[in-house]
């Protein structure tokens, strides 16, 4: 017997599913992952690619998509001390990541670039937070725990299909403090990672993210083959069924005339 939850279901059928790192990547909306102020400036392209930078100049967040290979596309956020300046921090996402993973991940920069302009601050460069709330979440939903002597640490989900990895003790300046990725080992279907220099606060609001317990929504034939019977189905939505033609409603019955007593 299968233990794929979906093999009775249409292909098109709308299912919400968890994990939400295994549910695949969702359909890119430009407005659900990038929900800046108005006053930020945004530009897309005829082929999707897309750029937004803040009203300072000093946040870039960018969308580079690969017409021949969708999955080699990138999501990338990178701070600059000064417009135009050097980069303080850079982080990338697959352009397979889970939208929903996304959404959070950008509302959780913006909360932080608002806060940092009202109040000076200066959390997006320089970030007091404690490593432990990017991954206090991961213990408490059951992920496994190994810490290897050369400083990284890695938190597996009960199927070791989704990964988060920190490196405590970093050796040289271009490896990334956290990485993340959903799907098998040899070929994840998204990645993201997170440059030295990162805010804990934004690596936090991803992780919190990626154990959510709200379900995402996918069309069945959407979910990637490989990790289909690893996902819990939450709910299902009904196909619409459309038709050419379909017979109008009959009428209401005329009330009959009353009858004298």
């Amino acid at each position: 017997m299968s233990n794929d939850p979906l093999d009775n279901l249409s292909p098109d059928q709308q299912v919400k599913v968890l994990p939400r790192h295994l549910a695949g990547p969702g359909s890119i909306d430009l407005p659900t992952v990038w929900p800046f102020p108005k006053d930020w400036t945004v530009h897309q392209a005829d082929d999707g690619a897309a750029l937004a930078t803040s009203p300072c100049l000093r946040l870039v967040v960018s969308l580079a998509l690969d017409a021949d290979s969708p999955r080699k596309g990138k999501w990338t956020v990178t701070a600059n001390r000064a417009p135009f300046g050097p980069a303080a921090w850079q982080i990338t996402f697959d352009a397979t990541t889970p939208i929903e993973l996304l959404h959070d991940f950008h509302s959780e920069l913006v909360d932080l670039y608002l806060e940092d302009r009202q109040s000076g601050q200066g959390r997006l460069l320089e970030d007091n937070t404690p490593a432990q709330e990017a991954y206090t979440q991961l213990l408490a939903r059951g992920w496994s725990h190994q810490v290897r002597t050369d400083g990284t640490q890695f938190f597996r989900d009960p199927q070791s299909l989704g990964v988060v990895q920190h490196r405590y003790a970093l050796i040289g300046t271009d490896t990334p403090i956290w990485a993340t990725w959903g799907g098998p080992a040899k070929k994840p279907h998204w990645r993201a990672r997170f440059s030295r220099g990162t805010p804990t606060t934004l690596a936090a609001a991803f992780t919190t993210s990626l154990v959510s317990t709200e379900p995402v929504s996918r069309a069945v034939k959407d979910i990637p083959f490989h990790t289909r019977r690893h996902l819990y189905v939450a709910a299902t939505t009904p196909v619409q069924q459309t038709s050419v033609s379909s017979p109008l409603p009959p009428p209401p019955a005329l009330p009959g005339p009353s009858r004298a007593r």
